[in-house]
């Protein structure tokens, strides 16, 4: 069986799913999956000031999703896939236990007696109102 997680990687795996959380970062990084991109250009979707989005990338950068380079007076951010392997590879534990639990399920469905229609019960008449 594959070890989930070491104490030394709760933390990150914590930050990662933390980053993950978010929709406007989670956009990002799908963002980034095409190359490189500035602050600028990784905000210019959103709604937001660069001082909003410099805070999801802060997050992206804790999680060790993104690096960020200073070019001059340009911050350039480009995608680090590694953090996004291990929580894979922490959901496919969770995904192949569950897969077996339903597939245990499916056999037993298969196996049981069809139940019987249910037989419909009498109504009684509806009284008209005076």
């Amino acid at each position: 069986m594959v070890e989930l997680q070491t104490p030394q990687q709760a933390p990150q795996l914590d930050n990662v799913f933390h980053a993950l959380g978010d929709a406007t970062r989670r956009r990002m990084l799908r963002s980034l999956a095409g190359g490189e991109q500035t602050v600028g250009q990784l905000a210019e979707p959103f709604a937001m000031s660069l001082a909003a989005a410099s805070k999801h990338i802060k997050a992206l950068e804790a999680a060790g999703l993104i690096r960020r380079e200073v070019r001059g007076r340009t911050h350039v951010c480009r995608l680090e896939p590694a953090p996004l392997a291990s929580a894979s590879e922490w959901l496919s534990y969770y995904q192949a236990f569950w897969t077996g639990r339903l597939d245990a399920l499916e056999r037993l469905l298969a196996e049981a007696p069809p139940s019987p229609a249910p037989t419909p019960t009498p109504t009684s008449p509806k009284r008209k109102r005076k």
